[in-house]
């Protein structure tokens, strides 16, 4: 039997590049949201794929990278250049979505660097991120 995650998105992500993917793509944009929000629910499953990646873990919240793409489009999920953020905080079996990007929005250097930056400026509670 798996476990539904509770999934939310945090005020942060959805004012910054979620804004820009809900205007550049419409329609395509909310189908694509949905099926990102599914995922995350059944993340039992999806834990499976090579689409999500464990970046950290502290105590109760685990941090993880996952690529999508955009529904109606040609690209891969990896090809895409689209990533998002998201906390697991496993007491609550509740998802947080920290971030929503494309990879040329954030950095041209070091993606990696410049999205736990993000967090670690914008949430108290992910200063473990190293």
């Amino acid at each position: 039997m798996s476990i539904s995650y509770i999934v939310k998105i945090e005020e942060f992500a959805k004012s910054h590049y979620i804004k820009k993917f809900s205007k550049k793509y419409k329609n395509s944009w909310d189908i694509t949201i949905r099926s990102i929000l599914l995922e995350l629910e059944r993340f039992d499953e999806f834990i499976k794929t090579d689409h999500i990646d464990l970046i950290s873990c502290c105590e109760s919240i685990a941090i993880f990278k996952a690529d999508f793409r955009i529904a109606g489009t040609k690209f891969s999920r990896k090809a895409s250049g689209n990533r998002y953020i998201a906390s697991l905080d496993k007491k609550k079996n509740e998802f947080r979505i920290l971030l929503m990007y494309h990879k040329n929005d954030i950095s041209d250097k070091n993606e990696t660097a410049a999205w736990k930056k993000i967090i670690k400026d914008n949430y108290n509670s992910y200063d473990f991120l190293k």
